[in-house]
């Protein structure tokens, strides 16, 4: 893929190991990928990266992924971006409904071919 044309994948976890299987992952699959483990630059790295789809893990230390998926949803500028919650402590019902409304879910620890096929559906949609 040529770099304008490559899409663009915020992953966001707190665990580091995972972060960067799913980065290598991704950038294999030929997408360009920024990472963050936290949530403190999270809105700046959105308006800085502007991307296509968002991997959000639930538990990101104190903070609820949940809450943030929320506020992409409920924001003029950011809720077009698919966003995909993955998580090891919590399943599909748990994720949807009042709280947030993602547009896809991963369960933690994740088939390598599951995450893509997501990904790419997302993407595609």
């Amino acid at each position: 893929m040529e770099n304008e044309k490559m899409k663009k994948i915020l992953v966001v976890d707190d665990n580091q190991e995972i972060l960067e299987v799913i980065e290598l992952i991704l950038r294999l699959e030929g997408y360009q990928v920024s990472g963050l483990m936290d949530a403190s630059y999270f809105n700046q790295r959105i308006s800085e990266f502007k991307p296509d789809l968002i991997l959000l893990d639930v538990m990101l230390g104190a903070l609820d992924g949940r809450n943030l998926c929320n506020l992409l949803k409920a924001n003029q500028l950011t809720l077009h971006i698919p966003v995909i919650m993955i998580s090891a402590s919590h399943n599909l019902s748990d994720i949807q409904g009042i709280i947030c409304c993602p547009n896809d879910f991963i369960a933690k620890p994740f088939d390598i071919d599951n995450l893509i096929n997501k990904v790419s559906a997302q993407l595609a949609a």
